[in-house]
């Protein structure tokens, strides 16, 4: 028994009043996608459901069966088109997912998670999972690097759990996460997955940037005259099952840099693919680096450590801010109406006491739950690294 099995991911950048030539990309990306022969696609930054509804209507022949994973306030983004008839669905929401005040990142709007569906293909059992990370900002001083960290490992465990009875799993979305950063490495060492990067043919010559390449219509101009390579946050990985193997037979950047006939690219993202030969075989045992994987975790730890003591520093900074508002707005009332301006004074004391509520729930039930996040997620970690023989002193 021997089956092909393709997949294609794209991050599509469809964010409404920010992203560029959002409606005409969408339409370039269905009609690309309506003529393709993948046997599942998978979708990210779809934010508008019209968006989605429109890729859909445009696909339906093709890829009859599709779903969008609702969540949080805006929706996941994330979506999943198929040949084949979906036989389950799930999405975990990860309990970290940034900060609702950073409204100019959006991140936590979006209730980001880790997108499952379950598919058979002529007696295989595909299990494809996709995700979009939450994004780094400033890789300098990267303010979220644990939050995903933690949803890196989350994705690990619920890969694990849910993808015993699998045939192959595949994992593809925006990871935005690079190849030797700590939560790429937490992945990896968790999940002992293929990169499929790393199997294609190096003669092929593929570029390895998925996002602000130099040939893409929509980087930066000043990252281009930096004669900046790209960074690679995008992915296709994949595993086998027990009684199964998997062989890479292709893997490449499927759209052109620029939508023909346009000046612009498809997205400010590069489109993946990959074709797989899936066979059954006897019985494997799979093999892991227990040691690698007790290093990254260990350094992942020792990470969680460091974020709660930050997290200590930031409640005794909002209980200040909490004090000298509180301080502030009783002045307020023993004040005299200045310039015989009542409504200054009333608007002063309107803003005080937003501010107000910001910092007491910051530094008492925000605090909290980020706490008991990062305190979730480093006794698991502990709990997987007793499972992992010593390591070398």
């Amino acid at each position: 028994m021997e089956i092909e099995f393709k997949v294609l991911t794209l991050n599509c950048w469809g964010i409404p009043f920010i992203s560029k030539d959002v409606l005409p990309r969408m339409r370039s990306i269905a009609e690309y996608l309506g003529k393709s022969d993948y046997d599942v696609v998978c979708l990210q930054e779809v934010w508008a459901i019209a968006d989605y509804n429109l890729i859909r209507d445009v696909v339906v022949s093709t890829y009859p069966f599709s779903h969008y994973f609702y969540s949080g306030v805006i929706g996941s983004g994330v979506c999943i088109f198929s040949k084949y008839l979906l036989q389950d669905v799930f999405f975990h929401q990860w309990p970290l997912n940034g900060y609702i005040h950073k409204i100019q990142h959006g991140d936590w709007f979006a209730g980001k998670g880790i997108a499952m569906c379950r598919v058979i293909v002529k007696g295989f059992s595909v299990n494809i999972y996709t995700s979009h990370l939450l994004a780094e900002y400033n890789r300098t001083c990267d303010e979220y690097e644990t939050h995903r960290m933690l949803q890196v490992f989350d994705t690990a465990q619920f890969i694990q759990l849910t993808s015993g009875a699998a045939d192959f799993i595949v994992l593809a979305g925006d990871l935005n996460t690079e190849p030797g950063d700590l939560p790429h490495r937490l992945l990896m060492s968790m999940t002992g997955f293929t990169d499929a990067f790393n199997e294609a043919d190096k003669d092929a010559q593929q570029p390895s940037y998925t996002n602000e390449g130099p040939d893409n219509s929509y980087t930066n101009l000043t990252l281009i005259k930096q004669k900046y390579p790209g960074k690679r946050i995008d992915y296709i990985l994949y595993n086998s099952g027990s009684n199964t193997s998997v062989v890479m037979k292709r893997y490449c950047r499927p759209l052109p840099n620029r939508v023909p006939g346009c000046t612009y690219s498809y997205s400010d993202h590069e489109a993946l693919a990959a074709t797989f030969q899936i066979s059954k075989t006897e019985g494997t045992t799979k093999n892991h680096d227990l040691r690698t994987r007790a290093k990254v975790l260990t350094e992942c730890i020792d990470n969680c450590n460091s974020a709660l003591q930050i997290l200590v520093n930031h409640k005794r900074v909002y209980w200040f801010l909490t004090a000298g508002l509180l301080l502030l707005f009783i002045s307020t009332i023993a004040m005299d109406t200045p310039f015989n301006q009542p409504v200054l004074i009333h608007i002063v004391r309107v803003v005080i006491t937003i501010l107000l509520f910001f910092t007491f729930i910051m530094a008492t039930a925000w605090n909290m739950m980020e706490k008991h996040a990062l305190l979730a997620g480093k006794l698991a970690m502990e709990v997987c690294l007793k499972q992992s023989p010593e390591k070398d002193t």
